[in-house]
């Protein structure tokens, strides 16, 4: 597989980039296409010594900053990095996208340049979280922080079909994240929104709370982006916080030192299991394509681990396998056509005030561009 990654995104580009893609090419059998500014890449690819044939360089003469506006960036920077990883995928020359850069700007591009799925009106960012005993997908994770009941609805489908291919299970256990398990319980996006899932064909259990993420009670956590990045990088405070605060502890006393030294290895494996350099990044679904959004923090570690897992799921035909999970959904077609008949009696209000509807409308009618 080869896999186009913005060498020129994320806090420790580019050099956090191009060690990521070496380590993880002198490990899996994969090729990476790095794509950023040739004159700064070649001189760091030549001291690195890459595997022969593995690492390619993709010019792109302009980088996506984190704190530029994703709309305004990308239209201005046609020959960003960030742009050009998914117009490789596009044009079949990578298997799949990866950037640690403006997530938003990922987003855009992934969907301006792959398109959306069928009956997918938004793309969704899908976090795989490890749990007590296991794995939980969540979504979205970042990508849309205002949404609408279809746009959750959506969401559940299709991270019930990442948690089908990725958790291994026939029958993923959906929960809708709000404020308490009661139906009734949330704003009126979440309550709508219960109402839909319930009559769904999809295992939906109801509404669940936080700590239910992690304490293995569902497998697919639907929420709006807002929501979800704020639950991720709450997690992840509180674990770097309680490790922060049990080296303090082992240092404080001789006792706690030698205790270590017997402790150790389970806390190395505490560390690798709730590390989210191990997991490497998230996916975009929703776009037809294969993207992965990795932290704007990560390190060579994380992308090594991006590019592995991207691979993996490049192997295993995720993107596919999602696509023909909400392509064939009838009560996703549903939910579209709803949405679809909303955004037309909208407009005919619209019009309605303006003062605009012709006699044949007023009547019952429609006119040739009314029905178009």
């Amino acid at each position: 597989m080869k896999i186009a990654i913005d060498a020129m995104g994320g806090d420790f580009a580019p050099q956090a980039i191009l060690e990521g893609a070496v380590a993880a090419t002198r490990e899996h059998e994969c090729q990476v296409i790095l794509v950023g500014d040739r004159e700064i890449l070649e001189p760091q690819l030549s001291h690195a010594s890459p595997p022969e044939g593995r690492i390619f360089i993709k010019h792109a003469s302009e980088v996506v900053r984190m704190d530029e506006a994703p709309r305004r960036a990308l239209a201005g920077k046609r020959d960003s990095s960030i742009l050009k990883i998914f117009e490789l995928v596009k044009s079949g020359e990578a298997d799949a996208a990866i950037s640690a850069g403006n997530s938003g700007a990922a987003m855009m591009a992934g969907m301006y340049v792959l398109g959306l799925l069928p009956n997918v009106e938004r793309p969704a960012i899908g976090s795989i979280i490890p749990t007590h005993s296991g794995r939980v997908v969540m979504l979205d994770a970042g990508a849309n922080v205002d949404c609408k009941p279809h746009n959750l609805v959506q969401f559940a489908f299709m991270g019930n079909a990442l948690a089908k291919i990725t958790l291994d299970m026939q029958s993923p256990r959906v929960g809708l994240l709000s404020i308490g398990e009661e139906a009734g319980k949330g704003n009126e996006v979440v309550r709508t929104t219960f109402d839909i899932l319930k009559k769904s064909d999809l295992n939906f259990i109801g509404n669940v709370e936080g700590g239910d993420i992690f304490a293995d009670r569902v497998d697919v956590v639907v929420c709006d982006g807002f929501v979800g990045n704020v639950a991720l990088k709450v997690a992840e405070g509180v674990v770097y916080t309680l490790g922060m605060r049990l080296k303090e502890e082992i240092k404080a006393s001789l006792l706690g030192r030698f205790g270590y030294l017997f402790m150790r290895p389970a806390l190395k494996k505490f560390r690798q299991r709730f590390d989210y350099a191990e997991y490497g990044g998230a996916l975009l679904l929703g776009i037809d394509g294969l993207g992965l959004i990795s932290h704007g923090r990560s390190n060579a570690h994380a992308i090594k681990n991006a590019i592995i897992t991207v691979d993996g799921y490049a192997r295993a035909r995720v993107s596919r396998i999602v696509r023909q999970e909400v392509e064939s959904s009838a009560d996703l077609k549903q939910t579209v056509g709803d949405r679809v008949h909303q955004v037309i009696e909208h407009l005919k209000e619209k019009k309605m005030d303006l003062g605009i509807m012709d006699k044949s409308e007023a009547s019952g009618g429609a006119t040739k561009e009314e029905k178009t």
